[in-house]
């Protein structure tokens, strides 16, 4: 498991338990006595650091290499997915990935941002930062969701939009608000979480929605607490200080009521136990789906205008 620094002495039993469960021998009976202590002792550990993490430790779960990502989600509550690619106009994009599928028995297009988990899917799928096609490929499938009359899940984990020139240039800025505008004016449902990181325009392009929920443990941010620190402190040094003052925590945003609810982690994250996260997210995602079901398509629509306008 990849390494957080206030978590040491938490992995470091953890390691000592590994070690203990490969001792063989007779005094299997003490063994497992010590395992249960030490057990006990890691879960008191995790429900005292995680009931008082600071905003820049949240980030750091936030961005855990080990978190679910969109693929797995998807595997874990999407049937009969079937994946579509391209925006019609350049190129596919792998760090937005959307398709056709069937959502607890009810058809819908999911799409989302998938950041890869290792060195070979982290550089083709652009560590989740997608380019101006997956902003136009999203426009696309939410076009078609209207079409058929389904419902749309976004599942939101970027730092942000790729800021590279070849991006720039084939109109990144009007891709997203393209987006954007398109999310307002469908007249299906929109269901939105954050599961990880939800960085900038990259974020709000398939973010705004008429149920915005996000993991106890995510961000939700116009900036990274890096990026605002080195414009504001011209130092990343002062990140601690950035993130704190940005509010761009679950808890602080619900607060602000600018999203609609909390979905609950596991104890000690997500990337501690992922199947138990990836179905407190479906569940959360079934139940905002049935409290709109059946739609008026003008009336959502509506809604979803004057709660967005209600926030500025």
């Amino acid at each position: 498991m990849s390494k957080l620094e206030f978590e040491k002495p938490i992995l470091e039993l953890e390691a000592k338990i590994a070690e203990l469960r490969n001792v063989s021998g007779e005094d299997k009976l003490n063994i497992a006595e010590e395992i249960n202590r030490m057990q006990s002792k890691i879960e008191r550990l995790l429900t005292q650091t995680y009931n008082k993490l600071t905003p820049q430790q949240k980030v750091l779960v936030a961005r855990h290499q080990e978190r679910p990502h969109f693929v797995d989600y998807m595997s874990g509550f999407i049937e009969d997915f079937t994946p579509l690619a391209g925006d019609r106009h350049f190129a596919e994009d792998n760090a937005l990935l959307g398709g056709l599928g069937r959502f607890r028995g009810r058809s819908c297009v999911i799409m989302g941002h998938e950041k890869g988990n290792d060195t070979e899917s982290r550089i083709k799928h652009n560590f989740g930062m997608a380019r101006p096609e997956g902003y136009r490929k999203a426009q696309r499938l939410m076009h078609m969701a209207e079409k058929f009359n389904l419902p749309v899940i976004t599942l939101i984990d970027t730092a942000g939009a790729y800021p590279g020139v070849g991006a720039e240039e084939r109109g990144q800025a009007e891709a997203i608000a393209r987006s954007m505008q398109v999310c307002l004016r469908i007249e299906v449902p929109i269901i939105s979480v954050i599961i990880g990181e939800g960085g900038s325009g990259g974020a709000i392009a398939i973010g705004v929605a008429d149920r915005v929920y996000m993991l106890e443990n995510s961000i939700y941010s116009v900036i990274s607490p890096e990026g605002c620190a080195s414009i504001l402190w011209r130092s990343a040094s002062h990140a601690d200080d950035a993130a704190a003052a940005l509010k761009m925590t679950a808890q602080d945003l619900y607060q602000l009521k600018l999203i609609d609810g909390i979905i609950p982690e596991p104890l000690g994250g997500a990337h501690r136990a992922k199947d138990k996260t990836i179905e407190n997210v479906a569940i959360q995602i079934e139940k905002a789906l049935n409290d709109i079901t059946p739609w008026d398509g003008k009336k959502l629509k509506q809604a979803r205008h004057e709660k967005f306008l209600k926030m500025g």
